[in-house]
C-alpha cells in the first residue's frame, strides 16, 4: 500500500479532466452522466474556489476526484461554510485510502478561505459512505434534508 501512495499525487481539477471524470462516473454508476459532468466541472468552475476541486493520479492517470464549495464564495461574501458536494473513486482504485487523502486536501484547502464547518450530504442508505465520513470525523448535524416529489 505505501507503494500506491509513493505514486499518489492531488492536484486541482482542470477542465481537460472531464473525460477521466466522466470515465470514473460511468464506472461507478454503470451509466453515463457527461452532460452532468459538463454543467459541473465547466460552468460551475466560476463559482467555486480553484483549489475547492481536486483530482488524485497515480502514474498521470486520474483515479479520483472530489469538489468542494465554499458558501457566498460567487459573491465574495466571507462565510465559514464549506461542503463537499461529490466525492468519486475508480472502482479499481477504491478501499485503499484514496479517497481519505483527498477529503483530506479539500479540508486543509478549504480552511484556507476561513472555512471552520463543513456539510455534505449522504444517502441514509448508503453505508459505506456513511462509514467514510464518520471515519473522516464528520458526525450526524441538526440539519434534516427536506424533499418535496413534484
Amino acid at each position: 500500500m505505501s507503494n500506491l501512495f509513493d505514486k499518489l499525487s492531488i492536484r486541482q481539477l482542470v477542465k481537460d479532466d472531464l473525460d477521466s471524470i466522466v470515465e470514473i462516473d460511468t464506472k461507478v454508476l454503470g451509466e453515463t452522466r457527461r452532460d452532468y459532468w459538463v454543467t459541473k466541472i465547466i460552468k460551475q468552475a466560476e463559482t467555486r474556489p480553484p483549489d475547492a476541486s481536486l483530482v488524485s493520479e497515480i502514474d498521470g492517470k486520474v483515479v479520483g476526484f472530489i469538489l468542494g464549495e465554499v458558501s457566498g464564495w460567487e459573491f465574495k461574501v466571507p462565510n465559514n461554510i464549506g461542503w463537499i458536494d461529490t466525492i468519486g473513486i475508480d472502482p479499481d482504485y477504491q478501499n485503499r485510502g484514496i479517497a481519505k487523502v483527498l477529503a483530506n486536501a479539500l479540508v486543509t484547502n478549504l480552511k484556507r478561505y476561513s472555512v471552520d464547518t463543513i456539510y455534505t450530504l449522504v444517502n441514509w442508505n448508503d453505508w459505506d459512505l456513511l462509514q467514510f465520513f464518520h471515519a473522516m470525523g464528520f458526525s450526524r448535524g441538526d440539519m434534516i434534508n427536506l424533499v418535496l416529489k413534484v
